[in-house]
């Protein structure tokens, strides 16, 4: 699926249709992969989706502290940023994400192509890109869940 996206807002509100067509987290562990180059958007969208899940406060990029935990009304949610990682698998488990996979809830991933194969495949993956007047998207699905994520979700371009 392919996305024209012409500002802030419309990034915003692609995160609020993402939270609205989420999967049950309650059984689940997902992952959401978000690539693309720096300032295309990701934490952006990632605070779209955690507003529209009832995050209140500030939503920051973990680039600092790696990981941000939220309690949703729709499960736990980590927001991970592995741009400062190299990907070794001691680098992820030293954050935690092994733990984070295995307990139900959603992973968000920023910079995933640092975490590389360490990862495993992501349930959706959204890559962004700039191009002249805001951003492109490409969503991907490779599982199941990721599948049912992505055939549930509901863009109104307003």
């Amino acid at each position: 699926m392919e996305l024209n996206l012409p500002d802030e807002a419309a990034t915003v509100r692609l995160g609020a249709a993402l939270a609205d067509s989420l999967p049950d987290l309650r059984g689940a562990s997902l992952l959401l992969a978000l690539q693309g180059d720096l300032g295309t958007g990701k934490t952006t969208l990632a605070r779209g989706l955690l507003r529209a899940l009832g995050v209140e406060g500030a939503i920051r990029s973990p680039t600092f502290t790696l990981v941000e935990p939220y309690e949703t009304r729709a499960g736990t949610i980590h927001h991970l940023d592995l741009y400062r990682l190299q990907g070794a698998q001691a680098e992820l488990d030293a954050i935690g994400y092994r733990d984070y996979r295995g307990m139900p809830g959603l992973v968000i991933v920023e910079w995933p192509e640092r975490g590389a194969a360490a990862l495993g495949v992501a349930d959706l993956s959204i890559t962004i890109e700039h191009q002249a007047l805001g951003r492109r998207l490409c969503i991907e699905a490779a599982t199941d869940a990721g599948q049912a994520w992505q055939g549930a979700l509901r863009y109104e371009r307003i």
